[in-house]
């Protein structure tokens, strides 16, 4: 039985009960106070019990809240963390690609400057060994032509200088 029911039925007893005259007293049936008493004391302990019930109960899903509330506090943090990580790791490696593409551009004009030196300096030895040759063809044409002009002056101009 519901203790609050027990406290009525407590309170209909006293509504009940018979005054004495000229006092606050009041006379109830010993019985019947007893026997209310006695449901009253098996009735509280289990109001006790659903009570005590009720707030391991409570304090069972509150429980739970928190470790559902700390499991969601980690797993967001542990997504930070990744993100964090991922961007360190993304910014890393951008950093890095932008190193190397530097790198290769600073080597590639390198290697073109090279390029460039070695063309030059291979013009300009052809140069040279073309100004060697055309001196050497030069020096051959006067040559023939020195010859040539040594020969028709050595040469008789009529045949009668020859029969001499």
């Amino acid at each position: 039985m519901d203790i609050l029911q027990l406290i009525d039925r407590l309170e209909e007893l006293f509504d009940e009960a018979k005054s004495v005259p000229f006092t606050h007293n009041i006379v109830v049936d010993e019985d019947r106070i007893f026997e209310l008493i006695d449901e009253m004391r098996i009735a509280i302990p289990e109001e006790v019990k659903k009570a005590q019930q009720l707030v391991a109960q409570r304090d069972r899903v509150m429980a739970q809240a928190q470790e559902e509330a700390n499991r969601t506090l980690q797993i967001a943090r542990d997504k930070a963390d990744q993100m964090v990580q991922k961007d360190i790791i993304v910014g890393e490696a951008q950093r890095r690609a932008e190193q190397i593409v530097s790198q290769a551009r600073a080597e590639a004009e390198a290697t073109r400057a090279d390029a460039d030196n070695y063309v030059i300096d291979t013009l300009m030895q052809l140069q040279d060994q073309i100004a060697k040759l055309s001196g050497q063809v030069s020096n051959g044409i006067r040559m023939v032509q020195e010859d040539q002009m040594r020969k028709s002056s050595s040469i008789p101009t009529n045949v009668s200088e020859k029969a001499e």
